[in-house]
């Protein structure tokens, strides 16, 4: 990586970003997870866009996984557009907003709580209208973030999440590992696999690939390469690629996939083996694959936590083949840091 780019230095804050809010946002987190704890809700909805929408990912399988609530994506023009309410009545709803401003964000978090929903806001700026339309608060402590590509403000808002998550269930093992984190994401930040940086090489296309709770690790790949790198990158779902998407891979089209160790590597690394037998060149970070080829990674001692390392290496790596292309990834072409939609 360039030490020129606000994106690198931001990535390199990662590891102490995420012991920040470990130290200073502990006590909201468990006030919030008691609250969820009481409230027992049958379903949990989200409300974000963009990056913030893949941590709606992330915590969607994380919810399902451990505590066996169902959770939906609402659309955020439900409220602000339609004016529509919805039947939230005990309900969790969850908004995602690295700067807590954009006013459809916002409008639909203050018609789920209007609605019966127990609401909760997960924000770099706890004093945003986000924070103010919410019953709870959880700060990610992420600290500025001045490039438009959101690295620390991700990490940081699936961190809070997850924390959020583990408390409810008060499962011991994930919280532990969820300590551990700053170590290992600080080893994560020293990869950045500069073989899928050169089998993209010249090529204008790629796919990224993941599977429960790396799919969201995959969706947030292919808008960084689009963001910072002028790349064409769409995400799939390793179960879904096989049914039609992968008729335009061609010889050497560039495939990077996300696993963790966790139900679904096995099958994630099947579908990689089965792409690169059709020419691909494709990437796992895992060594369960034969006609793929494993990359590097870190593992923190739990999937949920392994799927945050594997975006920290991604920016790393992502971050040094678009200053290759003599793209700076700090100001994209037509992009603000804050896109606020209504």
């Amino acid at each position: 990586m360039s030490s020129q780019t606000k994106m690198y230095r931001e990535i390199r804050e990662i590891p102490s970003a995420v012991d920040r809010l470990l130290t200073m946002g502990s006590a909201d987190i468990q006030v919030a997870a008691e609250a969820a704890r009481t409230l027992d809700p049958q379903f949990i909805v989200t409300v974000a866009r963009g990056s913030s929408d893949h941590v709606c990912t992330y915590l969607k399988y994380a919810a399902e996984v451990l505590l066996g609530t169902p959770v939906a994506s609402i659309g955020p023009s439900i409220a602000s557009l339609y004016k529509a309410p919805l039947k939230l009545s005990g309900s969790l709803c969850i908004g995602v907003s690295q700067s807590g401003t954009s006013p459809d964000i916002v409008e639909m978090a203050r018609s789920a709580r209007q609605d019966g929903a127990l609401t909760l806001a997960l924000t770099n700026h706890p004093g945003s209208d986000l924070a103010k339309a919410s019953d709870h608060t959880l700060d990610i402590h992420a600290g500025p973030e001045l490039s438009v590509a959101a690295t620390k403000t991700f990490v940081t808002s699936a961190v809070a999440g997850l924390i959020f998550l583990a408390n409810w269930k008060k499962d011991a093992a994930l919280l532990r590992a969820i300590n551990d984190l700053p170590a290992h994401l600080d080893q994560a930040t020293n990869i950045s696999w500069p073989e899928v940086r050169s089998a993209i090489g010249t090529h204008a296309s790629l796919f990224t690939l993941g599977r429960g709770q790396v799919l969201a690790i995959s969706n947030e790949a292919a808008l960084k390469f689009k963001e910072t790198c002028q790349l064409h990158a769409e995400s799939y779902s390793s179960a879904e690629v096989l049914h039609g998407p992968v008729s335009i891979v061609g010889e050497g089209f560039p495939v990077l996939c996300f696993a963790v160790d966790d139900a679904a590597e096995a099958a994630l690394a099947q579908t990689a083996d089965a792409v690169a037998e059709k020419g691909a060149k494709v990437f796992a970070t895992t060594s369960a694959v034969s006609a793929a080829t494993s990359i590097e990674r870190v593992r923190t001692g739990h999937p949920l936590t392994d799927a945050l390392s594997l975006i920290v290496s991604f920016y790393c790596m992502v971050e040094a083949f678009a200053t290759s292309r003599q793209i700076d990834p700090d100001a994209p072409r037509h992009l603000n840091k804050v896109t606020e939609t209504v």
